[in-house]
């Protein structure tokens, strides 16, 4: 019999995957747990394997295109009888009882998946006008394509509602149009937009649309901390195998002011704020080609030495293409080190739903007035910008100043005994 497969929730608040590559045809037989696809995620690129034993009757999703998790992304021919089939009856009728539950249920009315933002962009549909059919009310991207098919949400209207109007001079191109009237010239490269970087878009887009942005930035004096470095960065090297970077550093100080204010510590739930009990630091790793984000899971319980492995376990896992769904998930914070590519100030957007990310800028000398009782000084000193991007929504500008204090004071007041 036909067996469907569908598209698994590869992370939280994973809600769509992008078939990148598929593994098997029509046709190929297939064993239990054998990958059959790469999907990529806003958060991870991982391998689907086969749920059962048998043989690919027909692939439902084409290579490059995106679909929410739960749709049916191939079939296959097997003798195993699924709990879903087994169930059907029963399911069927949870359904239909679920469905008139939530026929008056829109509460998820105006949360948009980033396909469903982007469709409405491209062809100028005013969500606000749209009825969606999702649970509790979501508007899917069927929704949208069922407008665009009938000539657009103006057509659609007068389809259902005709109602009498003046004609009117178009003011303007529609997105759409205008990106199709961009043109190449002789020497200028097409790069399709595939892969990860359509989830990154997709992702970014969605943060900068939901989330009310704010940053803030410090400027802190780790001196001693580069001095501290410098001294025991090559014994390090040579006792660990790798290097001891400033990176583990900084993490310390800020795990250790997610525990003084735990509102940092959050994520945004739609109609409530979680303040998350584990601090799990997400860190953005870059490619020659993409950035991903994995997260370092119990981040306070671990030492300066126990972050510098985890970081650098994670980012051999980034470049060597082994990175799991469960190395992406359930990050609560989110630290960037735009300094190691010269960066000196920055306005990160914010990885979602949490609350905030911090950029670690590069650290570079400079004059600096120093206050002592028998009067000011210049010094040569090694300075470092924190720049914080917060969610309003969550969190004010108060508690994100004392948080960044904390952090330079850590950072300021470093020892070899304070590790």
């Amino acid at each position: 019999m036909a067996t469907e497969m569908k598209m698994p929730q590869l992370g939280e608040s994973v809600t769509e995957g992008t078939i990148t590559k598929w593994l098997v045809q029509p046709g190929d037989t297939i064993k239990k747990y054998e990958p059959i696809a790469e999907v990529m995620t806003d958060k991870v690129s991982a391998e689907v394997p086969s749920s059962y034993n048998g043989v690919v009757k027909e692939l439902h999703v084409q290579e490059d295109e995106t679909v929410s998790v739960g749709t049916v992304i191939c079939s296959v021919e097997t003798d195993e009888v699924s709990v879903e089939q087994t169930n059907a009856a029963n399911e069927k009728s949870v359904v239909q009882d679920e469905t008139k539950a939530e026929e008056k249920d829109t509460s998820s009315r105006t949360r948009y998946s980033p396909a469903v933002l982007k469709l409405a962009q491209e062809n100028e549909i005013d969500l606000s006008q749209v009825e969606g059919s999702g649970k509790s009310g979501r508007i899917t991207r069927k929704d949208l394509e069922k407008i665009i098919a009938s000539g657009g949400q103006q057509q659609a209207s007068q389809q259902t509602e005709p109602v009498q109007q003046t004609p009117v001079a178009p003011e303007r191109t529609n997105k759409a149009e205008a990106t199709q009237e961009v043109t190449t010239s002789a020497g200028d490269i097409e790069i399709p937009v595939t892969g990860i970087r359509k989830a990154i878009a997709s992702n970014m887009v969605r943060s900068k649309h939901e989330i009310p942005h704010a940053w803030t930035m410090i400027e802190v004096d780790v001196t001693r901390l580069v001095q501290f470095r410098q001294k025991k960065k090559d014994a390090f090297k040579e006792r660990e195998g790798y290097n001891l970077t400033f990176l583990p550093f900084f993490m310390k100080a800020v795990t250790e002011a997610l525990k003084e204010f735990p509102e940092v510590n959050s994520v945004w739930a739609g109609d409530k704020i979680i303040r998350k009990k584990d601090i799990n630091l997400s860190m953005a790793v870059s490619t020659e080609d993409a950035l991903y984000v994995p997260v370092i899971h119990g981040a306070d319980d671990k030492s300066i030495k126990g972050l510098a492995k985890s970081i650098h376990e994670l980012a051999g896992k980034v470049r060597s293409g082994a990175l799991s769904s469960a190395d992406s998930q359930g990050g609560t914070f989110t630290i960037n080190n735009t300094g190691s590519f010269g960066s000196i100030q920055s306005a990160p957007i914010i990885n979602f739903p949490q609350a905030a990310i911090l950029s670690i800028e590069s650290i570079v000398k400079r004059p600096v007035v120093i206050e002592q009782p028998e009067g000011d000084s210049i010094a040569i000193r090694h300075m470092v910008n924190l720049c914080l991007s917060l969610d309003h929504r969550i969190l004010d500008g108060l508690v994100c100043g004392q948080f960044l204090a904390s952090i330079k004071r850590k950072l300021e007041q470093f020892s070899e005994e304070s590790i």
